[in-house]
């Protein structure tokens, strides 16, 4: 598990110094496997119709519901590889 704390940590990193700012499905995306990672399942209740981004951020944690912390680790790795590999 210390090998995958210290990639998932790594990954954070290199996530916050992509060359090009990812497309918004993306950001979501990555958004939600951090949250899965390193909070668990998503907690309180649903952002208003009106608050189109925190409601877009909590609806992409809670599809994640039920996924396991290294699991969303793994899943947050893979995909900064592939944000990185679409700029180089």
């Amino acid at each position: 598990m210390a090998e995958l704390d210290k990639a998932f940590k790594a990954a954070q990193a290199a996530a916050k110094k992509l060359k090009s700012k990812p497309d918004n499905e993306s950001l979501l995306e990555l958004y939600s496997y951090f949250k899965q990672a390193t909070e668990g399942d998503a907690s309180g209740s649903r952002p208003g119709a009106f608050d189109f981004v925190a409601r877009a951020k909590y609806d992409a944690w809670q599809a994640r519901k039920g996924v396991k912390k290294d699991a969303a680790m793994r899943s947050y790795i893979k995909l900064v590889e592939h944000l990185q590999s679409l700029v180089s």
